[in-house]
């Protein structure tokens, strides 16, 4: 069987949630299946963790000796994964790459099986396809989407475009990020033979919002990596990670996106909140991830607190660095209103740190009893329940025990072999 992966989002550079998703379900399948033949579609180069697949770099040049290929156009490369292929597919820009250009290579070169490992189902595909949504966070959350535009920044460009996508969906839909997110959703729905989620959460609201059949999703739980997060007892290596960032013990620690649909604004508040009623609180606050929408208005906010000194914005880190910073902190929050899966979760379980988080959307599904729980919509409840898992010393330790019995039900293994049947199967 010929399986083709859209590997675009796991090959960049700065991962969040379903870039990582993708990156170590691919990493996975290659150790799993010699069986299969796989072909990873891509809009540039392998790079990084996934080099490997190849052992030599590609063309870059077309002056350079031209990449070769077999009678089924897939690239011919060396590689010690032999059921491999990568396939660049070159497109001028950098929107709309799955709808363009892999839609032109499904038309012409169709594998047995496509496997989209975020959200968006090409408009030519295979008959058996296979999409996974990991949320949708815009349906629960939209006025932070509806104020996000997509496609070119120029107003005629967009002004062309927003008349293009009228005229295709009949006046349905527009051209900004939110009516995108909504037509792919529907697309896919109707169109892929199989729909994989990586919550029981994100599958009801799809069942009950998008009336689809319960029996066409599978639910397949996202992993961590096991070999970097896990209790680490190298106190100098720790200092000098944290060090390398600009952080100093104690803090409290966030990992994800710095933005409103986060509800940063609200977990600054609670922060700032809980300093001012307690003054016997050191811990400082440690936000890593990439800046994205309303991020000037948190560094606003944090000016307006007069808490610049307490917050510390590490911005986005390397892999490896990163379990050496959740192994300093005094705890984890999530403040998120709503979340598919939440994959920072299972990194601070199998680092030991307690967890504070959200009672909302699936993120007590996955927590479940090895975190502390507050109303994302009340700041002084977040504040109360922060300064808790900072002092409550009988709290912190039952929290981290039931992590550490909660996070053996994860693993990036685990998700790839159930994945990996839906594909064969399918």
């Amino acid at each position: 069987m010929l399986i083709g992966i859209d590997a675009s989002r796991a090959n960049r550079d700065h991962k969040s949630g379903t870039e990582w998703y993708s990156y170590y379900l691919i990493r996975w399948l290659a150790k799993l299946d010699s069986k299969n033949q796989y072909i990873l579609y891509t809009d540039e180069p392998l790079k990084g963790g996934l080099i490997d697949l190849t052992t030599k770099q590609y063309i870059k040049s077309a002056k350079e000796e031209p990449i070769k290929f077999d009678k089924n156009g897939l690239q011919i490369i060396k590689s010690p994964f032999n059921n491999f292929r990568v396939k660049i597919l070159k497109w001028p820009s950098k929107y709309f790459w799955t709808q363009g250009r892999l839609s032109l290579e499904m038309a012409f070169r169709r594998p047995d099986v496509l496997f989209v490992p975020a959200h968006c189902l090409p408009f030519i595909h295979p008959k058996n396809s296979i999409v996974t949504i990991h949320d949708i966070a815009y349906e629960k959350e939209k006025k932070y989407y509806e104020q996000e535009q997509m496609g070119p920044g120029g107003k005629k460009s967009r002004k062309i475009l927003n008349f293009l996508v009228k005229i295709y969906t009949l006046g349905k839909y527009k051209a900004t990020t939110i009516d995108y997110l909504k037509w792919s959703t529907e697309y896919t729905l109707k169109h892929a033979k199989k729909i994989i989620t990586v919550s029981n959460y994100t599958k009801k609201d799809l069942v009950e919002l998008y009336k689809i059949n319960a029996n066409k999703i599978s639910v397949v739980y996202n992993g961590y990596n096991r070999e970097l997060y896990k209790k680490i007892n190298n106190k100098e290596k720790i200092e000098e990670i944290l060090n390398k960032y600009g952080i100093a013990e104690p803090y409290l620690l966030y990992v994800g996106r710095i933005e409103k649909k986060k509800n940063i604004p609200s977990l600054i508040e609670a922060f700032a909140m809980m300093r001012e009623k307690n003054f016997s609180i050191k811990e400082k606050l440690v936000l890593i991830g990439s800046a994205s929408f309303g991020y000037d208005e948190t560094q606003y906010q944090i000016r307006e607190f007069d808490i610049t000194d307490e917050i510390v914005l590490a911005g986005w880190i390397i892999e490896d660095d990163l379990p050496y910073i959740f192994n300093g902190a005094s705890g984890f929050v999530f403040p998120s209103h709503y979340e598919g899966f939440g994959i920072p979760l299972l990194q601070a379980m199998a680092s030991g740190i307690p967890i504070a988080a959200s009672n909302t959307s699936s993120i007590p599904e996955v927590a479940a009893e090895a975190a502390v729980y507050f109303n994302p919509c009340d700041t002084e409840d977040m504040a109360k329940t922060m300064d808790r898992l900072i002092n409550d010393l009988s709290l912190r330790n039952n929290l981290i025990e039931k992590g550490s019995k909660r996070i053996e039900n994860f693993s990036w293994e685990k998700c790839a072999r159930e994945t990996k049947e839906i594909i064969i199967n399918i």
